[in-house]
């Protein structure tokens, strides 16, 4: 792809945070939002007019086969995510999947297969992980700033109203914590220690079947741990903490979308480090997305498939120890 060509972008499933990654590619230069794909023409007409998008279809199908698009941001409920994929992947275009990548690691292998196989780029689109501050923390990590990584402490959870036909509650939409917020700082813990040699967790599961709200702990081959926790019936302080042999980063509220950050060195002075994003932050793996299409790449050294595939293990590891499956499962 030739460096002054814009990546044009189609968004398949335009819902809520559909429009949040609407809204960022507005700050990056070098994309653009082309077209919408909706399962009704009304739906996608009123992204269109919403987002001033010039293709609008009635079908995801139509947006796979559309030839004015690049690469499609897939936003649909957790369920559809392999099933959007793989639609988009064999009509030959690159995809960002919203997280939980899919419903399970065996999906997930299934999906990163199809796309190897095709050559086609795929990530998934845990923006946290492109943040500014989240690029430092690696940095600070990488540079030895508080020593060996020894425990790491992470939350997001939320109280949401309770609506059993809801996509929180509702089995049949992959509902629950877990998959819904408990991926954040379990993605963090896998970005920073890799995949866990030990997990205990419990949850409680609600009137429907899927958690509300639930905390692991994670044993790694060297000795360190996490201990993370997330909720959809319980406000949680939605902070990070890293612990070093040599000091911690604190990661401020809400850690998931976050600026600031503190180091603490062992005998040292706390140093505040601020890094705003520029945009609503969903800008930035849209960026990284355009990077490795211009480089040929087919797929991102950030957010790697391979991870993608552990991370899913994780939680289908997690939800064997409750005894929680999904109907489509």
């Amino acid at each position: 792809m030739a460096e002054a060509e814009k990546i044009r972008w189609g968004v398949l499933g335009p819902g809520n945070i559909a429009r949040k990654f609407a809204e960022g590619l507005k700050s990056v230069p070098d994309a653009e939002l082309v077209a919408v794909g909706s399962r009704t023409l009304a739906n996608a007409d009123k992204f269109g007019d919403e987002f001033d998008v010039p293709r609008r279809h009635g079908s995801y199908a139509e947006l796979a086969e559309d030839d004015q698009v690049d690469a499609i941001y897939v936003a649909t409920p957790h369920p559809m995510h392999k099933a959007n994929t793989m639609l988009c992947l064999a009509a030959g275009k690159a995809v960002l999947c919203e997280k939980p990548f899919t419903i399970n690691a065996p999906d997930a292998r299934e999906v990163i297969a199809f796309a190897r196989e095709r050559g086609v780029f795929l990530m998934e689109a845990m923006w946290t992980r492109f943040l500014p501050y989240m690029v430092k923390l690696r940095e600070l990590l990488a540079g030895g700033a508080i020593g060996p990584v020894r425990m790491i402490a992470a939350d997001f959870g939320f109280r949401a109203g309770f609506d059993p036909a809801g996509r929180l509650f509702d089995p049949n939409l992959g509902g629950g914590g877990l998959l819904d917020v408990g991926v954040y700082p379990i993605s963090l813990a896998s970005m920073i220690l890799g995949a866990p040699a030990e997990i205990a967790s419990l949850a409680q599961l609600g009137p429907t079947g899927v958690d509300e709200q639930a905390a692991f702990v994670f044993k790694y081959a060297g000795g360190e741990m996490a201990v993370l926790y997330t909720a959809v019936r319980t406000l949680t302080p939605m902070e990070a903490v890293i612990m070093g042999a040599d000091g911690h980063i604190r990661l401020h509220s809400p850690w998931w979308r976050g600026t600031t950050m503190t180091l603490h060195p062992a005998g040292a002075e706390p140093e505040v480090i601020e890094l705003p994003p520029e945009g609503n932050g969903y800008n930035y793996e849209a960026a990284e997305v355009g990077r490795c299409l211009r480089e040929g790449a087919a797929e991102s050294p950030v957010m790697g498939l391979d991870e993608t595939i552990s991370v899913m293990e994780t939680l289908d590891r997690i939800r064997g120890q409750w005894g929680m499956t999904y109907p489509m499962e």
